[in-house]
């Protein structure tokens, strides 16, 4: 391959690798064992360039040629594995094959319904019937308390809306992080929605972190205008990420699938 080939096919991968990693740790559970898979995919396509389709977008290939990994090895639990990623694994044994990457490459990676068939290597018909599953066997999943850091008002209450509509009782919305530390303080919520960037200035990630390092294992989604920067592959990351604009269908995704995990969503590799 001759050098400006490599380039185009660097910058190709390059800009959707960080969210394949996000897709592979929200899918495993266990941020060293998606960034194997992910890493794995990555040596695939550098391997054998002519697996990176070029009659979809980048990133469709990309996650195409993971799926081809994912599906003939992913179900297994290697011995190493343990904590997070076991218990994972244990929830994921109860789930309707294919329902949860379904569900993950439509709303957490807005996927359209042809391209999730394409990586998936099914029909879009058969997505489409994976999704209604996926949404019944969610919803199966413990109704809990849900803690709101967000500062803008209206987001805020959409999230309450959208929480709310799941079952899911919302202790309170903290628009700075000592705001959130109190509202911690008053009832140990059971999944946690935090934007970024806070109203004073503050960080969602201090205020989650503080929160966490005492209180054991609670699922945190992070909702933020820029996911890319805290997608470097430096330290933990979080497994639930959403971009603003987010969609009701990505935060939906989001709860259920945290609450259904109840792990920590700062994942330690």
């Amino acid at each position: 391959m001759s050098q400006h080939a490599e380039m185009t096919l660097a910058d190709k991968i390059g800009p959707n690798l960080p969210y394949l990693r996000r897709y592979a740790r929200a899918l495993t559970g266990s941020q060293s064992r998606g960034d194997a898979y992910a890493a794995t995919a990555l040596e695939a396509v550098l391997a054998d360039p002519s697996q990176f389709a070029s009659d979809v977008s980048p990133k469709a290939a990309l996650f195409t040629v993971f799926h081809t990994i994912w599906k003939t090895s992913g179900a297994g639990l290697s011995e190493e594995d343990g904590g997070m990623a076991a218990k994972a694994h244990r929830h994921l044994a109860a789930l309707t094959d294919g329902t949860r990457e379904a569900l993950l490459l439509r709303t957490l990676e807005e996927f359209s319904p042809e391209d999730t068939a394409r990586i998936m290597d099914t029909t879009v018909s058969d997505v489409a019937e994976l999704l209604d599953i996926a949404y019944r066997e969610m919803a199966k999943s413990v109704s809990g308390a849900v803690m709101i850091i967000e500062d803008e008002a209206i987001i805020a209450i959409d999230l309450e809306n959208i929480a709310s509509d799941l079952g899911h009782r919302v202790t309170g919305v903290a628009r700075t992080a000592d705001g959130a530390l109190s509202l911690f303080e008053r009832e140990k919520p059971d999944l946690i929605l935090s934007d970024i960037q806070l109203a004073d200035g503050s960080s969602g990630i201090d205020a989650v972190n503080r929160i966490t390092a005492n209180a054991g294992d609670i699922p945190v989604i992070f909702i933020t205008a820029y996911p890319e920067r805290l997608l470097t592959g430096e330290g933990p990351e979080p497994a639930f990420l959403i971009s603003k604009p987010y969609t009701e269908d990505q935060v939906r995704s989001a709860v259920s699938q945290a609450m259904f995990f109840a792990s920590s969503a700062v994942l330690k590799a």
